[in-house]
């Protein structure tokens, strides 16, 4: 039986090394390969593009897009892990956690966009609670989310990673100062919200993992739930999951370190709080359930392979 061919546009960068490093020993596929001379050569690539039966896009958007129009093979399906195409029509949203419905497109998928690092805690946290009816799709939402420097790609490592670095690089930094940053849209669509988060994302002296938190007044939702009653309800949700998983009521931990999940594909929501306020957090890896954990656990059910196949438990 033929081995399905895998092409990485784009392993150079974060996103990709990190996939290539997840398929790389795999004896199930076929990994091809363009020469380092050629990577940019349009021709080639294309070339590429069409001869595998399933490519990972980790480029920037435009570069994204541009990649997309290349391809002419009907046959060849697409993981992008870039946000060009994740709220777009015709994509299906690579998050096989969140319903039957999210797993069975994915499967049957020729399109499926990979979530993004901040989206993917957020909306862990409060999809299943606003399918379940205890979180309105008008209540006004907050996030903060504490990521690693690798998030921000090579350059932003080279600047954390310098010998000589600004003072402010040892100090976690806010940034999407604007309310504008480009995981919103996939925030409020996927959750079915009426309006979007007020986000609030941090980067932080550390290289990889990622602590999204939500807060909740309970007294603002339906029938004024406990902090006990909203952690059954994301671990009924998530029962039987092999990668997200929901921690017993009560952090045992007095503090939750955004590292805790580096180095693994996997994801953890805590829930903590009394009667009247509620805080959720979602820990994981930003470059593993964040980015290349997804992207691969993604590829594993596109092609039928056992769903955890080369991830990093």
């Amino acid at each position: 039986m033929r081995k399905p061919a895998v092409y990485i546009d784009g392993k150079e960068g974060t996103t990709g090394l990190q996939i290539y490093e997840r398929l790389g020993k795999r004896e199930d596929i076929e990994l091809l390969l363009i020469d380092e001379d050629k990577r940019k050569d349009s021709a080639e690539r294309k070339k590429f593009l069409n001869a595998a039966d399933l490519v990972f896009l980790c480029l920037p958007d435009a570069a994204a897009r541009e990649a997309v129009a290349m391809i002419e093979n009907p046959a060849v399906r697409v993981i992008d892990a870039s946000t060009a195409h994740r709220t777009a029509p015709g994509w299906d949203y690579g998050f096989a956690e969140l319903s039957a419905e999210h797993r069975g497109a994915i499967e049957k998928s020729s399109r499926v966009a990979n979530p993004g690092c901040h989206a993917t805690g957020f909306i862990s946290a409060v999809y299943p609670l606003v399918k379940y009816g205890l979180l309105p799709a008008d209540y006004p939402l907050t996030c903060f989310s504490l990521t690693g420097y690798s998030g921000g790609g090579k350059k932003m490592i080279a600047e954390y990673e310098a010998e000589e670095k600004a003072d402010a690089l040892f100090s976690p930094r806010i940034y999407g100062l604007n309310l504008e940053h480009k995981h919103l849209p996939e925030m409020q669509k996927v959750c079915s919200l009426l309006r979007p988060p007020v986000f609030c994302p941090i980067v932080d002296d550390y290289y990889k993992g990622m602590a999204a938190s939500v807060t909740l007044h309970t007294a603002l939702l339906p029938g004024h739930p406990s902090a006990e009653q909203l952690r059954d309800v994301l671990a009924g949700h998530y029962a039987g999951s092999a990668l997200v998983s929901v921690a017993p009521l009560g952090y045992t931990e007095k503090m939750i370190a955004a590292n805790t999940m580096a180095g693994s594909d996997k994801l953890e929501l805590i829930v903590c709080g009394h009667e009247d306020q509620v805080l959720i957090t979602a820990l994981f890896d930003n470059l593993g359930k964040g980015a290349s954990g997804a992207a691969v656990q993604n590829m594993n059910l596109m092609l039928g392979f056992e769903e955890t196949a080369g991830l990093q438990l």
